[in-house]
């Protein structure tokens, strides 16, 4: 809204011409989701705790201590997280670019779709939501729609198209099919947030990291000079999504005001579905698919050690891990939980920086 209203006055007031520059909506939005977070995340967190009653249900069959100090923790924080991007996204995009409500469409249906889930935990006091293949079928449904959106924004020779991180000028044309694998990539990474987020703080600061990593990758995607310079594909009009990376950062630090141990709310379903299914879609408009994997790492571990632990119980009736996701493995070894939180931390910052070096190592 501010792009539009202030661009008509630029001509005018000169100073008003700062609002052209992606650069500085980017940090605009990321100041207003923070203040957003901030104003309204106690008010939230009052509300959920009487709406909820004894908070989010906590699984039996995960680590004992989390039955005595996680117990009666509210959930849902996601909603302050969704608010603030949306209404950041709103006041500092431009408003006329298919990019940014595209990802808001995804970011929005993941996190409705969580919220329901959490909705039914909650008031039904059992850990398990609705039913996972009909939850299953509605990220597919909304990630298909945004990928088949991002083949129409895109350049002929880019819609279908699968980049190679360290590789200049080579494209895997896909066809129709990469409409399936962009599908995919959102569905996972909003499913792989949602594994990360079992302590106070693990999931939103990789979020954060991973959002600050995508919010340069879109920048100098979607800049034709900085594209042509560093080699990397150009991707008109994706830049401007740095403005939603800036929101999503904003909130993410917010909400860590609270979500820091010891936990005052849990972002849920509601947050971390949304969260992933974002990211996930950026990395698609973008052309960084692969990248993603490189930067979620994290996620991806935490991913492949549930899918190797049911495999192996299944196959062989032994556990490869104490238990999964993986940060409960290390909490069944003894380590403590901001052992382990900071730990992971340190982990996603060396995974963006590696993936960050994809753009320069052609």
């Amino acid at each position: 809204m501010f792009y539009h209203l202030f661009l008509e006055l630029s001509d005018q007031i000169s100073a008003l011409n700062v609002f052209r520059y992606i650069t500085f909506r980017t940090g605009g939005a990321l100041m207003t989701a923070l203040f957003l977070s901030f104003m309204f995340g106690p008010w939230l967190i009052s509300q959920m705790r009487v709406k909820q009653g004894k908070g989010q249900p906590i699984r039996e069959d995960g680590p004992a201590r989390h039955l005595i100090e996680k117990q009666g923790t509210p959930t849902m924080g996601g909603l302050m997280i969704l608010a603030s991007v949306l209404v950041s996204t709103l006041l500092w995009a431009d408003l006329s670019n298919l990019y940014v409500w595209t990802v808001l469409f995804v970011t929005m249906g993941f996190g409705a779709i969580g919220f329901y889930d959490d909705y039914l935990k909650v008031t039904r006091a059992k850990t398990g939501g609705f039913s996972a293949r009909f939850r299953l079928a509605l990220e597919l449904i909304i990630a298909g729609l945004a990928v088949w959106m991002f083949t129409i924004l895109g350049d002929d020779k880019l819609s279908n198209a699968l980049a190679l991180p360290f590789l200049k000028d080579v494209l895997l044309q896909l066809g129709w099919f990469f409409i399936v694998f962009g599908t995919l990539v959102v569905v996972g990474a909003g499913n792989a947030v949602n594994l990360t987020d079992g302590l106070d703080g693990l999931a939103i600061v990789p979020v954060m990291i991973a959002a600050a990593s995508f919010g340069v990758i879109v920048y100098l995607a979607g800049n034709i000079r900085f594209a042509d310079y560093l080699q990397i594909h150009y991707v008109r009009g994706t830049g401007e999504l740095a403005v939603l990376c800036g929101a999503l950062i904003g909130a993410g630090l917010g909400f860590l005001w609270f979500n820091a141990p010891p936990a005052m709310i849990f972002m849920g379903d509601t947050g971390s579905l949304s969260l992933g299914g974002a990211l996930g879609a950026i990395a698609v408009a973008a052309k960084h698919e692969i990248v993603l994997a490189i930067i979620g790492g994290l996620f991806v571990l935490e991913t492949v050690s549930v899918i190797v632990q049911v495999i192996s119980f299944k196959m062989t009736g032994k556990r490869v891990f104490a238990m999964a996701p993986l940060h409960h493995h290390f909490e069944q070894k003894g380590w403590k939980e901001p052992t382990i939180v900071i730990r992971f931390w340190i982990i996603s910052v060396v995974l963006a920086l590696v993936g960050l070096a994809t753009l320069k190592l052609r």
